[in-house]
């Protein structure tokens, strides 16, 4: 019944923009095609573009997030014009201030009517070009197509950042060629592919005053109409950059009571040999809960995680990392710079992670 309803809209005038083609179906053997899958997938009805990592300070290190959402609502498939809300696009930042203790926060939503030359709000099909007011994520083409831009700022933000992420590692499939599962049944699965160890060049602006820096980072590219199965309420994941050049990937899907309803993940060595988990090598343990004044939600910032390249503890590097985006897309979750340490206690990682669905059942 789905597919009947989409070959329906896609015959109306001005569909097309919104909904996509045949290559946004999530499915599993389909090949995943660049440039034009680092672009947006305009008819899956959820996807993201997630840039994770840290700045190199004199202290302590300086976490962030750059991330954009886009949701396709389903409403004005049927009408013409730039201001028919068939896509929204959120878009959230935050940086971790470890030393001074500060997590800083801003975020950014923009109906979309599908049409590429919008100038305020838009996404790319073509390529990685998301663009909401004075915020932006993009690869740039040609000699430089390991490379991405991103920007944050506008009047009365507390912190403006301007990120060059430049590959260093190719793309890392995740799941099966890029067909990741997120569930028991095969329609629960999304597209997705991460670039781990992205070398970073920043300035970070604060209080009148912006500062250069060197630091790594973690990009996620994901597009899905099923993400979550129903008995599910969030999820828990983490993307490490390893020390030994490696990265490692974690995550479970959770229900109500705490159990795990799905799992999953990869490690690909420093070499490049590349190992995908299946449901059942993945746990994670709470170790330490740190509680929320603003949302009162009860988080593990502390965990052991058992995969099949090791057991690890994940330690978050500061408590209060919590995103509260109800004035946005609704959700509010726990999304914060960590250190993993091997069974030995000795460091072997530093990246992020992402903790959903505590404060409320999350909804996509």
């Amino acid at each position: 019944m789905r597919f009947s309803r989409r070959a329906l809209l896609l015959a109306l005038p001005g569909a097309v923009a919104a909904q996509g083609g045949d290559d946004d179906r999530v499915r599993e053997g389909r090949v995943l095609r660049f440039p034009r899958d680092h672009g947006a997938h305009t008819g899956a009805r959820i996807e993201w573009w997630y840039a994770t990592g840290w700045l190199d300070a004199p202290t302590t290190p300086i976490g962030f997030q750059i991330t954009f959402f886009r949701h396709r609502t389903g409403l004005g498939e049927g009408l013409t014009g730039r201001f028919a809300p068939r896509q929204l696009l959120f878009a959230h930042a935050a940086v971790s201030d470890i030393g001074a203790q500060r997590h800083l926060q801003a975020q950014r939503v923009a109906r979309w009517s599908g049409d590429a030359a919008a100038r305020d709000a838009m996404a790319s099909r073509d390529d990685t070009g998301v663009r909401q007011g004075g915020w932006s994520l993009q690869r740039e083409p040609g000699a430089n197509a390991g490379r991405y831009l991103a920007s944050v700022g506008g009047v009365n933000l507390a912190f403006g950042l301007q990120l060059t992420m430049t590959s260093t590692q190719p793309l890392l499939l995740q799941g099966q060629a890029g067909h990741s599962r997120k569930g028991p049944l095969p329609q629960q699965a999304s597209h997705y592919y991460s670039l781990p160890h992205l070398a970073v060049q920043a300035q970070l602006a604060r209080e009148g005053r912006a500062t250069a820096h060197s630091g790594r980072a973690w990009l996620d590219h994901e597009w899905s109409d099923e993400l979550l199965p129903a008995e599910a309420v969030g999820w828990d994941w983490i993307g490490i950059n390893l020390t030994d050049g490696g990265a490692l990937t974690a995550f479970r899907l959770r229900r109500r009571d705490g159990s795990a309803l799905w799992a999953g993940g990869s490690h690909r060595t420093g070499d490049g040999a590349l190992r995908i988990f299946a449901a059942d090598e993945v746990r994670f343990t709470p170790r330490r809960e740190w509680t929320s004044p603003t949302s009162r939600a009860r988080y593990p910032v502390q965990w052991t995680v058992d995969t099949p390249a090791g057991r690890f503890d994940l330690r978050a590097l500061m408590d209060a990392q919590e995103l509260d985006g109800r004035v946005g897309n609704g959700a509010v979750y726990w999304e914060g710079l960590s250190d993993l340490f091997n069974d030995a206690g000795r460091p072997v990682g530093r990246g992020y992670l992402e903790m959903t669905g505590y404060a409320k059942p999350l909804s996509l």
